[in-house]
């Protein structure tokens, strides 16, 4: 998404990832800004993905991966039915209910990755019909959930312009996130 994130403290690369990840976490969750919940619920592309459903969706994996992260281990089953329902969200998950789940997830990520010592630590991947799954380190699980985010976040760009011609510069600029930049600075003579 079309924001500034601020150069990270020298040597701070957890800070630079958490910083590149709350970046693409708010690209989805602007998408949202304005909308009534028909809207955030509606499917106007030819895919079934809604804004709401993307929002679940990057928040259900997140809160799954940081299971994994931490090493509590869930069945497969329960994998399975979070994942197949995590671009629907249910009748009593308003956009406000996703906003707040979307936030607490977050805010659980961050303190997760401030309690490490290094971003050296590891976790186990089970394996998955996918892949034979192993050892990873929590930078390579932040960098995952960037990418994660990012690629949804292009999907929601492109639904919320379908919904109402609001591109991404749009939205950041209404929203506050950046202010609109002035471009007679740059002028050229």
């Amino acid at each position: 998404m079309p924001v500034v994130v601020k150069a990270e403290q020298h040597g701070d690369e957890r800070g630079a990832l958490l910083a590149y990840l709350e970046a693409q976490r708010g690209g989805i969750r602007r998408a949202l800004h304005g909308l009534t919940e028909e809207q955030a619920r509606s499917t106007p592309s030819a895919s079934e993905l809604s804004l709401a459903g993307l929002l679940k969706h990057v928040t259900v994996v997140e809160e799954g991966w940081l299971r994994t992260f931490r090493g509590i281990e869930t069945s497969q089953a329960e994998e399975k039915e979070a994942w197949e329902h995590s671009f629907h969200p249910a009748d009593e998950q308003s956009v406000e209910a996703l906003l707040a789940y979307s936030e607490r997830v977050a805010a659980e990520t961050e303190k997760a990755v401030g309690e490490l010592s290094s971003l050296d630590e590891t976790f186990v991947v089970p394996p998955a019909p996918w892949d034979k799954g192993g050892e990873f380190s929590w930078r390579w699980g932040l960098l995952h959930l960037i990418e994660e985010y990012a690629r949804h976040a292009g999907h929601a760009d492109i639904v919320r312009e379908t919904i109402d011609g609001k591109g991404a510069f749009d939205l950041v600029f209404e929203t506050g996130a950046m202010p609109e930049p002035d471009w007679s600075a740059f002028a050229q003579e």
